[in-house]
């Protein structure tokens, strides 16, 4: 079988949109053309390339396979195209990675500080609700994605969730505080910052209170890490954190960690789509000790 290029072009045109409609006018060609150029490829290679879903395509998983394929095809094609234009190969790669938007920015440095001025490559971060990511993710708009929850796959949809690492959760504050000898009980009445109701630390901690007996009081409940940390920083409440949020601010002293919090803690995930070949920069993201991730210099005496 000899591989039609025009027919794999359409294809690779479709599966990015998402619509055949959209694909077919932005390629200037009729939606039956663009039909019949696609259901060729698929007699060509023997299977089923989309699941159609109402008026919407996905790919199946041969279709998820072709379409890697394609994207290096012809992301080559483009690259000799530059090549004769400019008389010089830029070779880049290119990795799409979403975050969550509650994910703390100094563990997402930490993961892909061994990519980070890297001139071969093009990294592109987006950030975002874990539903619109996932959506994102099975479009191939993304490469994968960092989270602080796990999500299941399916037949349909295969997902993989990779823990990456875990920590504790700590009380958080101005340091000197000599009546915050006892974590968690010293928090009995103490004014607190504390992630939203939907959070799984915020969840855990709440049982722990519960379970203790303990009633603080919340001033504010927070969903954004980086809103946390300043906050934190800067009016002298104590806060539910973990430690990689606040990373800098305890390495100079700023604030001091009171002690974990039994039983609360933050996991990170790193979501991706099952692939019989996965792309080399997501393999050498996900092979790094859990333990690098989340180390930081020790605080100052």
């Amino acid at each position: 079988m000899r591989l039609n290029y025009h027919h794999l072009y359409y294809f690779w045109t479709v599966a990015r949109v998402g619509h055949l409609t959209r694909a077919a006018e932005s390629l200037h060609i009729s939606q039956s053309a663009l039909s019949g150029q696609i259901r060729k490829l698929e007699e060509s290679l023997g299977h089923d390339l989309f699941i159609r879903e109402g008026r919407r395509l996905k790919l199946s998983e041969a279709g998820r396979l072709a379409f890697s394929y394609a994207e290096a095809i012809f992301q080559q094609g483009e690259e000799l195209g530059e090549l004769f234009r400019s008389g010089m190969l830029a070779k880049r790669d290119v990795l799409k990675v979403g975050a969550v938007a509650t994910l703390s920015r100094n563990f997402q440095e930490g993961f892909l500080r061994p990519l980070l001025g890297r001139k071969d490559l093009d990294l592109k971060l987006q950030s975002g609700s874990l539903d619109d990511l996932l959506r994102r993710l099975s479009a191939h708009r993304l490469d994968l994605i960092l989270s602080n929850q796990p999500v299941q796959g399916d037949e349909q949809n295969p997902l993989r969730s990779r823990r990456l690492a875990r920590q504790p959760v700590s009380v958080i504050g101005p340091p000197g505080d000599s009546e915050m000898s006892e974590v968690p009980r010293s928090l009995n009445g103490r004014t607190l910052i504390v992630p939203g109701p939907d959070s799984h630390i915020r969840q855990a901690f709440d049982q722990l209170c519960e379970y203790h007996g303990i009633y603080p009081t919340i001033i504010a409940e927070v969903d954004d890490m980086a809103m946390m940390r300043l906050l934190t920083r800067d009016t002298g409440h104590f806060a539910v954190l973990p430690r990689v949020v606040v990373r800098d601010e305890l390495k100079t002293g700023v604030l001091q960690d009171y002690g974990a919090l039994p039983g609360v803690f933050e996991e990170f995930y790193a979501i991706s789509i099952r692939r019989q070949f996965q792309q080399a920069l997501v393999t050498q993201l996900l092979t790094q000790p859990a333990e690098e991730l989340l180390t930081f210099a020790p605080e100052p005496a």
